[in-house]
């Protein structure tokens, strides 16, 4: 058996990226067994990863830090990636033996694929296509329901986003018009997510009379918004950890971005995919219509 520790200690978007990386290690080593130091925001997420076999949780403390090191310092690893880039990381493998010892600092402006492929090369691995099918093992629970999600979350509101991104926020008119056109165009029914806090507008959006076609979802956690991704026909969305699920699975995805932003760092190896820039929202509809 090969260990390899896989530093992962920030978000779980990020995780989907060492996701990538992990399958080509197993791909190219059939008895690697993987272990990934995780953060609070994705431990939850990464402990039900079936081709993880063990996940340790760092906290900001001493203690926590001390006891970690103290876990690790007794296996014998083949490789240790430090893929998150983390100070603290750096800190706790500082302490620990490996035959490959990797640091992303000097490949960090590359995109994140490439990082990884970077990486396969400094163990004498390869990097292989069917590496980015990172949620092959997930079943599809749908049922052969065909639907649209519309993932509606902070990053369309112009006051709970980044404020130097263009505002594409619409008003309660334009955001129904949208919703009812999307319907239309398509045919399909739409399902409404949005992140942890619900924005205002979509709580009107509720509180106008009921359309069978569409259907609002909100108070989820990540496995529930997960597996609406996973099942959907298009994700329509401002680019996050959802972005990454839909790649996984090759559904078509239409992305908001901001071009201010290297978006092409976290998407370059993303298929079935469409990306649209952050403008007025009336001309952002049209153009996201003009994608369906």
């Amino acid at each position: 058996m090969n260990n390899y520790l896989i530093f992962r200690t920030d978000r779980i978007g990020d995780f989907f990226i060492s996701s990538i990386l992990i399958k080509a290690i197993i791909k190219n080593d059939s008895k690697s067994n993987i272990i990934i130091v995780a953060s609070d925001k994705n431990y939850s997420y990464i402990k039900q990863c079936n081709y993880v076999n063990q996940v340790y949780l760092l906290k900001n403390n001493f203690l926590n830090k001390f006891l970690l090191i103290f876990k690790l310092w007794k296996i014998n690893f083949h490789s240790i990636i430090i893929h998150d880039d983390k100070n603290r990381s750096k800190l706790i493998s500082f302490f620990l033996s490996s035959k490959n010892k990797i640091n992303i600092k000097e490949i960090s402006k590359l995109s994140h694929i490439d990082i990884i492929k970077e990486i396969l090369k400094k163990i004498n691995f390869n990097f292989l296509n069917e590496s980015l099918n990172i949620l092959d093992y997930k079943k599809n629970q749908n049922n052969n329901e065909v639907y649209i999600q519309f993932h509606f979350d902070e990053k369309w509101i112009h006051d709970d986003y980044i404020d130097k991104y263009i505002k594409i926020e619409p008003n309660i008119e334009e955001l129904h018009t949208f919703i009812k056109s999307v319907i239309k165009k398509t045919g399909k029914k739409l399902k409404i997510t949005t992140g942890i806090k619900t924005p205002s507008l979509l709580k009107l959006i509720n509180e106008l009379p009921k359309n069978e076609m569409y259907q609002i979802y909100d108070n989820l956690n990540f496995f529930q918004l997960e597996e609406i991704t996973l099942n959907s026909s298009l994700l329509i969305s401002c680019h996050g950890s959802i972005s990454h699920i839909a790649s996984a699975r090759e559904i078509k995805q239409i992305d908001i971005i901001d071009n201010s932003y290297r978006y092409d760092r976290w998407t370059k190896h993303f298929r079935n995919y469409i990306y649209l820039y952050r403008k007025n929202f009336k001309e952002l509809a049209n153009d996201i219509l003009n994608e369906l």
